[in-house]
């Protein structure tokens, strides 16, 4: 296997019991997968389970991928709902102080659930983004920058016509709605409605 394989082949040779595209494969994705388990606020033996939890569930399912290059995707969310499940575990574990008032306890809760869902959406965010093509990423970017940049500045910037900013941003923007992992958050958000 060449050293600059692409992630279609690393997979379909790991299926296939291939060790070198495995250790291929965790090479490449092994930053990935920190990245996201840091966004999480995991560290030690915490981290290194979701990490080795998320290396099993890929053992598991490489021969069920259908689209390969959706591999980075698949890595975040799975590390991402891992994390979450080991995080919800560990608050159900905690011990309790008795003396500690009965209203006192749910507002860390909410704090701790508000900060992994900003850590969650963030980091699919960025996801999604890097999976825009570039006039469109950087398009959005500049829309958002802070202070507001006028179109003018915008149309100069990018080199396209005022009236094109517009359609642009739609695209890009429902390019980011159907983006797997955007999809896949938005899939958790309501089946947590229900």
């Amino acid at each position: 296997m060449e050293e600059n394989a692409t992630v279609t082949d690393l997979v379909h040779a790991a299926a296939g019991g291939d060790e070198y595209a495995w250790n291929s494969l965790v090479e490449r994705y092994m930053p990935l997968v920190k990245s996201v388990i840091r966004s999480y606020g995991l560290s030690g033996q915490n981290a290194e389970d979701v990490n080795q939890t998320l290396w099993l569930r890929l053992v598991e399912h490489l021969k069920d991928i259908r689209e390969p290059r959706a591999l980075p995707g698949w890595i975040t969310t799975t590390t991402r709902n891992e994390c979450v499940q080991l995080i919800k575990n560990i608050r159900r574990t905690v011990p309790v102080d008795v003396s500690v008032e009965p209203h006192a306890m749910p507002q860390v809760t909410e704090e701790l659930d508000e900060g992994l869902l900003h850590a969650e959406r963030h980091q699919v965010l960025l996801q999604a983004l890097a999976e825009l093509p570039d006039h469109q990423r950087t398009l959005l970017v500049l829309l958002v920058a802070d202070p507001p940049l006028p179109y003018a500045e915008i149309s100069r910037r990018l080199g396209i016509r005022i009236g094109s900013i517009g359609p642009t941003r739609a695209r890009a923007l429902r390019r980011l709605r159907e983006c797997h992992a955007v999809a896949a958050l938005a899939e958790t958000n309501t089946e947590e409605i229900r």
